[in-house]
């Protein structure tokens, strides 16, 4: 019995972009164009009221969907790092005053819970920062009183992570420029090292080097699959890619740090093994013998460590199970780092910037597993006869 292939070639470009009738690859590869809207709206002096501030502390309250994730994947980079203390919230504190900074993140201007936070704590005289449409009962709550950050790039619900943690870094740039400004990644920089990734993962380029294709053809290999993050700052983004991957391609993961999945290792194992337990991966060929008998897991690890040997030596352990659970690293290669990036036929290689930082390497790794996340829903997708388009996306 020969295996089934996906509809879709990876590598046919052309039916590719055919296909992707939504936009998928473009919103999920507009990471940089993200951060560069934040960019530009900094170099117009959007933050100029936050300035020598030195607040008591910096309040970020969170509507449904990536705003709560980006929150939250600061906290765990930057957490304990930075002059004053960092809270995320769902609604604000009642102890918030003229003394602190609140910034206000969501993707719904008509958020009833968002309104109420950019009223209460303007009320309170906290500086607001809001990182939202600029229309609805947002707007009237703000009326002049809070600094408005809309949305300058239409994207996909799903690929809005970007957004929020370059606002996030911003703010926290603007008012700890000595503590924590040192270990924020540069925003054009930032930008640069996004399109750069972007550029690597694109259609254009095969699934030999191109790793959000190799991601893809991985993941769709597995009904069974498991992300864990080998860091707090990690395992946030392992949560996100685990949404991003059930909004954007139907498929159902589970997100864990590294430590619950070792100690689960014995049971995923178990688990794998019982319908064929006979079943040797080392005699079994999926092209002549169809799909394997067992149901194996795959598990990916996230990881920013950029001692890469310690974080590959993290996954010895899922070596000695008769391949009933893979376990593949995550991260940025030595190419990525501080090598070249794919250039076409004939033309030179354009060096990387490099990713030294976690904020970095984990912005680049979310913008990965986005492309992945496309290629992913693409894969099961009959191949169309009019040429993709993008529709924007709702804000």
């Amino acid at each position: 019995m020969i295996a089934g292939t996906p509809v879709l070639d990876l590598d046919d470009v052309a039916s590719l972009e055919a296909a992707d009738t939504g936009g998928t690859l473009r919103s999920a590869a507009s990471g940089g164009a993200l951060v560069r809207a934040t960019a530009a709206a900094l170099a117009e002096d959007a933050l100029t009221r936050l300035r020598d501030l030195r607040p008591r502390s910096l309040v970020m309250v969170s509507g449904s969907g990536r705003a709560a994730r980006a929150a939250a994947l600061l906290l765990a980079a930057l957490g304990d790092r930075t002059s004053m203390p960092l809270v995320a919230a769902t609604a604000i504190p009642p102890w918030v005053g003229p003394l602190d900074v609140v910034l206000v993140a969501g993707d719904d201007a008509g958020d009833p819970r968002l309104a109420a936070a950019v009223d209460f704590a303007v009320r309170r005289g906290a500086e607001v920062v809001v990182a939202a449409p600029d229309e609805g009962p947002l707007r009237a709550a703000a009326a002049g009183r809070a600094t408005m950050l809309p949305p300058r790039v239409r994207v996909l619900d799903h690929n809005r992570l970007l957004r929020y943690l370059a606002v996030g870094m911003a703010v926290l740039g603007a008012v700890d420029p000595n503590r924590t400004g040192p270990s924020l990644p540069e925003l054009n920089a930032l930008a640069d090292l996004l399109d750069a990734e972007a550029l690597r993962d694109g259609p254009q380029h095969e699934a030999f080097h191109n790793p959000a294709k190799t991601l893809a053809t991985r993941m769709q290999q597995r009904k069974r699959m498991v992300l864990a993050g080998d860091s707090p700052a990690a395992t946030v983004l392992a949560t996100h890619a685990s949404e991003v991957l059930l909004a954007g391609a139907g498929q159902i993961t589970a997100a864990v740090t590294l430590a619950e999945a070792v100690a689960a290792h014995g049971r995923l194992v178990q688990a794998a093994g019982t319908a064929a337990p006979d079943f040797d991966p080392l005699f079994h060929d999926a092209e002549l013998d169809g799909p394997a008998p067992v149901e194996q897991v795959r598990l990916f690890v996230l990881s920013a460590d950029p001692d890469q040997s310690a974080a590959r030596r993290r996954l010895a352990i899922f070596g000695s199970d008769a391949g009933l659970v893979d376990a593949e690293l995550v991260n940025l290669d030595a190419e990525t780092v501080g090598g070249t990036e794919p250039a076409p036929a004939g033309a030179p290689a354009q060096p990387l910037p490099g990713a030294r930082g976690e904020l970095e390497q984990l912005a680049v790794l979310a913008l990965r597993l986005e492309m992945a996340a496309a290629y992913l829903r693409l894969l099961g997708v009959s191949p169309a006869s009019n040429p993709g388009r993008y529709d924007g996306g709702n804000y």
